[in-house]
């Protein structure tokens, strides 16, 4: 009998053994959410990730992609990953200051000079200073994709100078730095989430909005907009989450294995990006769109008229944040 217990025992080891060993090396999948249509730039790095990630895997890891905010817009599924509910999501910085204020720092307008400032600032160590905060939160920070520099379209008139703006109902994220800089130009900024824009502009709730531009072709703002006036005003960044609950619970050659196909996402969404641009622009004036472009001199104006925004933002514990941001950009353009 006492023989029959010890076999018993034994299998139960050896099942339960083996048991564990199925888990490590079982299929996970990762629900992947974003808010642009899967034929953005956003949706091919997306995809790339989930490609890239399958066979740095041998399909062990599967990111499969929810487009259209299916799953959320971004504060939805920020919060999702925060409580556990989804493993991953690309959003805009933008959306992450109500989580963590310092991301504001990239709403500031006027920051950036080309791609490649904006490269070496998210990419070096004052972007990982912040990414390193989201921890604390519940979020797990991979890296920056490239939204863009943002311009702005409306139906109501083409707008060469700050002036044009006044009275024109501008949809803008929600967060503050956006509100305050384009009240300063003289807009009425309305603050609203990206999935319910297109109706907002269909409808003409709203008159306008500012996105960069392959974001104003793949989402077809087109075909409820008349004008596009190219201001260059923020550059806004992306950047891949991970919910902590989860990521917390993978092995390290598991988070390894994401972190590395997240940086070769970044760098395959960065060069997507930047090649589309210009077609994007080119298609946009095929559609019919008016295309104004700011001249220097009134985009200096607005500079000026931005300065309370970003002077409130430093007043508002930022100080030490923005003096950072300003030497890093020093040493940067030396």
């Amino acid at each position: 009998m006492k023989k029959l217990v010890k076999l018993l025992i034994a299998a139960a080891v050896v099942s339960s053994a083996a048991s564990a060993i199925a888990a490590d090396y079982q299929t996970r999948i990762i629900r992947f959410g974003y808010g642009l249509a899967e034929d953005s730039n956003q949706g091919h790095a997306a995809k790339f990730f989930a490609e890239d990630l399958a066979k740095r895997t041998g399909g062990k890891l599967k990111a499969k992609g929810f487009a259209s905010a299916s799953l959320g817009n971004d504060n939805q599924m920020q919060n999702a990953l925060i409580g556990g509910a989804q493993e991953m999501t690309v959003v805009s910085t933008a959306t992450l200051v109500g989580i963590e204020d310092s991301f504001g720092i990239y709403d500031l307008p006027f920051v950036f000079r080309n791609e490649q400032e904006a490269d070496a600032i998210l990419d070096g160590s004052f972007g990982k200073k912040l990414i390193a905060k989201l921890d604390a939160k519940g979020l797990v920070g991979l890296v920056y994709w490239e939204n863009g520099f943002r311009n702005l379209t409306n139906s109501k008139r083409p707008i060469a100078k700050m002036e044009d703006m006044q009275g024109v109902k501008l949809r803008v994220m929600q967060n503050p730095v956006y509100i305050d800089m384009f009240n300063s130009f003289g807009a009425n900024a309305i603050p609203l989430a990206f999935s319910e824009l297109f109706t907002a502009l269909e409808s003409r709730t709203v008159d306008g909005q500012e996105n960069p531009i392959n974001t104003i072709q793949s989402s077809k703002f087109y075909e409820v907009q008349k004008y596009l006036s190219i201001t260059k005003h923020v550059y806004s960044p992306w950047i891949v989450l991970a919910s902590k609950k989860w990521w917390d619970g993978l092995s390290a050659d598991e988070k390894k294995a994401i972190q590395e196909s997240a940086v070769a996402s970044r760098d395959f969404e960065r060069k997507d990006s930047r090649d589309s641009g210009a077609k994007a622009l080119d298609v946009l004036k095929l559609k019919g769109m008016q295309v104004t472009v700011l001249t220097p001199k009134e985009l200096d104006r607005m500079q000026d008229a931005a300065r309370p925004a970003v002077a409130k933002f430093s007043a508002n514990g930022h100080a030490e944040l923005v003096k950072d941001l300003q030497a890093e950009l020093a040493k940067i353009r030396k």
